[in-house]
């Protein structure tokens, strides 16, 4: 990739926390493409279109402090994958920390770059339960939450949010695990029972790669931030080549379906 056009999907990415700090209801909705679409969490409906995206704004982003503690990025073509830990103030005495996997699809309109997809990876029981820890100085937050859910989403639009709820999760987790274990020991039997029949595995969103030349690439590395979000389990991988791997598990989470590749 060109020095250029990383440094450009980066800065169109970077405007998009600082927008969500001040408050910039217009700048941030203006990110996104005409059709584009915010996925948040992974698993919860997706907004579509800039209607749409501008009720989630109003929602999630309009009442609250959040800060995004950066960790790491990778651009993979027109894809930037950003690793934070999201700091979100919901209210005087409660303070949420969210581990995160951020993924921006870019796309160009008439010569801008545009958000075409914004998919939000964090654990929604996870953080319902840090949120409930809070005892009774949540009670107002929930409840703020709650009817700005209703006012801006619509009893259709609540429920689309709690399907964040579902997904692989404990046995999701358990079986990229032991993928990840085995390919980073070199162990390649082992990882190929962890995928399904007819598993495919991409570099980035659409270049295929043959799983002994990606069990190659990714021997030798440590693995970190397990994160269950719907039928995807990601992990942030550390190494000589930083790398996230972002797996999609079939019914039940037994068997990865799907592994998608980033690195640079």
């Amino acid at each position: 990739m060109m020095a250029e056009l990383r440094t450009t999907l980066l800065d169109l990415v970077d405007r998009s926390p600082l927008m969500a700090a001040e408050h910039d209801r217009a700048g941030w909705v203006g990110l996104f493409a005409a059709d584009g679409q915010v996925e948040d969490p992974v698993g919860s409906r997706p907004h579509a279109g800039l209607e749409s995206i501008g009720r989630f704004y109003d929602t999630f982003i309009a009442p609250r402090q959040i800060v995004f503690h950066h960790e790491a990025d990778l651009v993979s073509e027109t894809t930037v994958i950003r690793d934070v830990v999201l700091e979100v103030g919901m209210g005087p005495s409660v303070t949420m920390r969210i581990p995160a996997l951020l993924r921006y699809d870019l796309c160009e309109v008439r010569t801008q770059w545009r958000i075409s997809r914004l998919r939000a990876y964090w654990e929604l029981p996870a953080m319902v339960a840090q949120f409930a820890g809070n005892g009774l100085a949540a009670g107002p937050q929930a409840l703020d939450l709650s009817r700005a859910l209703i006012r801006n989403q619509g009893l259709r639009g609540s429920l689309g949010f709690a399907s964040g709820f579902r997904g692989a999760r404990f046995r999701g987790k358990r079986t990229v695990r032991a993928f990840l274990d085995a390919v980073s020991a070199g162990d390649q039997l082992r990882a190929w029972r962890s995928l399904g029949p007819g598993a495919l595995i991409t570099r980035g969103e659409r270049n295929p790669v043959k799983f002994s030349t990606f069990s190659d690439e990714v021997a030798g590395t440590s693995w970190t931030k397990l994160i269950a979000a719907g039928s995807s389990v990601t992990a942030s991988l550390r190494g000589p080549r930083p790398a996230v791997l972002i797996a999609e598990l079939g019914a039940g989470g037994g068997a990865i379906t799907r592994l998608q590749y980033f690195a640079e």
